[in-house]
């Protein structure tokens, strides 16, 4: 048996020629054979090695053959470490009696599972590999490139894997680093298998409920919190890419947008609340909060197309506005797809850094200030937070929708400061305090609705000016007494 430790990233296929000088020019680099992999995966018709995690196949290449199970393992941020079994075999069909006996689970029915196999997917492509040592440990670097197939349907691979062959993880994350600062690179979630149980209709990514509560660990230390917040971000930042790969729907689409800045900022401000937001990763966070400005207008647009909120009411012509604005929502999501900013290489750069942290961290290799236990800290973030958003709309003032547009990103990261460590908190009193908050930041939601229906019907002969106005003017006095309100509210950690 064999752990393998490993980290993927995914790159496009156009940077070939650049990542193979890279790594070839790379000192202790020592190119292996160039080796064409056939693979195909086994499970039984109800999928039962799927349920137990784990995944079997038969490899091939010109002279050998052989059978790989790979059992439950664990991911730390995007390094995977899980235990495999090799055996060469001769024939193209697993014999599940070759593996160890005691990896199996006691119920486990040896003979059935056998009778029941079959190929449920192919993975065939090109690897060109590398030995490099770096840091005292040796990293097998793998580039693959081809297809997955199944169901007659296939799928492109393009990825790098770095696995460990000796020394510390630590290496894997930091040569990983030096590809990215050349190459444009993501994260790589997803396995070779389960884009295979993806693309033969057996699996589909699990889908995302909006940022909410994160569980905090149960012992509240603050390194385990640091650890879980790190994990938690990075984990769901992955689940959306997939999903917004997945996703057709427009609408659906805007919505996973607006959940990965919302994601985005959650971990930076998790970075600055640690004193672990250095300069340079504060630059990519930057870079990539620029590249996410779209989703302030795209935010705004879907709230009209949701029918729960009826910001048009009951407008005779509803339905030639909405398709205007379906029209806008669609041109604003298709310009701005996942694979141009895949291209920006701080986006890769930044990921793999928030990875780095997390493994520091839990590894216990971070110089962690002396902070005080977690209620405390979590009772000075939140009221640090709150005051600068009391000090931005105090209540003697009088605010107009600019105002409320330019507090709206602050407005924002105090209530995901919340979200953070909400749960330390009663429930009944922490959500009366933060229900008029919430409902603000909805209304510079709805202000910013107001103001895009006017530039997109504004050479359409559609009369809405005034109803608009109307409109933002009823909204602005609601908020300005929601707002008055909530900042006489006593705060929950208090």
């Amino acid at each position: 048996m064999d752990a393998e430790i490993e980290l993927k990233l995914f790159m496009q296929s156009q940077y070939h020629d650049l990542l193979v000088k890279l790594l070839n020019g790379m000192s202790e680099s020592t190119p292996q054979n160039t080796r064409e992999l056939s693979n195909k995966y086994f499970d039984t018709a109800a999928l039962q090695l799927r349920r137990w995690k784990m995944g079997l196949r038969v490899r091939s290449s010109e002279n050998f053959t052989e059978q790989t199970i790979k059992t439950a393992g664990s991911v730390i941020g995007g390094i995977h470490t899980r235990p495999e079994y090799n055996v060469p075999i001769e024939q193209k069909i697993p014999s599940l009696n070759l593996f160890p006996k005691d990896i199996w689970p006691n119920e486990a029915d040896i003979d059935g599972l056998q009778q029941d196999l079959h190929c449920v997917f192919e993975t065939n492509f090109t690897r060109q590999a590398w030995h490099i040592y770096i840091e005292g440990s040796l990293v097998e670097v793998a580039f693959d490139v081809g297809e997955v197939l199944a169901n007659g349907e296939s799928e492109p691979i393009c990825e790098i894997e770095f696995e460990l062959l000796a020394g510390e993880a630590s290496a894997l994350l930091h040569l990983a680093i030096e590809v990215a600062r050349t190459i444009p690179v993501r994260l790589g979630k997803a396995s070779k298998a389960q884009r295979g149980y993806q693309l033969s209709g057996h699996q589909h990514s699990a889908p995302l409920e909006k940022i909410d509560y994160i569980c905090l660990p149960t012992d509240k230390s603050l390194p385990k919190t640091l650890e879980v917040l790190l994990e938690t971000g990075i984990e769901r930042w992955q689940i959306i890419e997939s999903l917004l790969i997945e996703t057709r729907d427009i609408p659906h689409q805007a919505k996973l947008w607006m959940q990965l800045r919302a994601c985005v900022r959650l971990l930076r401000l998790t970075l600055s609340q640690f004193g672990l937001l250095n300069k340079q990763v504060l630059q990519y966070f930057e870079l990539i909060e620029q590249q996410m400005q779209f989703i302030e207008p795209l935010q705004s647009l879907s709230l009209i197309l949701d029918e729960q909120k009826k910001l048009l009411g009951k407008r005779a012509d509803k339905t030639v506005i909405t398709e205007l604005v379906m029209t806008k929502v669609t041109e604003l999501v298709s310009s701005h797809k996942l694979a141009h900013l895949w291209q920006v290489p701080e986006y890769g750069q930044l990921q793999l850094s928030l990875v780095d942290l997390l493994l520091k961290t839990t590894n216990g290799s971070h110089q962690m200030v002396d902070y005080p236990e977690l209620g405390l800290f979590a009772n000075h973030l939140q009221q640090d937070s709150w005051q600068k958003i009391v000090n931005l709309m105090p209540v003697t003032a009088a605010m107009d929708s600019l105002d409320y547009q330019k507090v709206a990103q602050r407005l924002d990261e105090s209530i995901l400061v919340g979200f953070a460590y909400g749960e330390l908190y009663q429930a009944e009193d922490r959500e009366a305090f933060r229900a008029p908050w919430q409902d603000l930041a909805l209304g510079i939601q709805t202000l910013g609705s107001y103001q895009l229906l006017s530039e997109i019907t504004q050479d359409s002969d559609i009369e809405i000016a005034s109803w608009l106005e109307d409109k933002a003017q009823s909204l602005l006095f609601a908020m300005e007494h929601s707002r008055k309100s909530a900042l006489g509210n006593q705060p929950y950690w208090k």
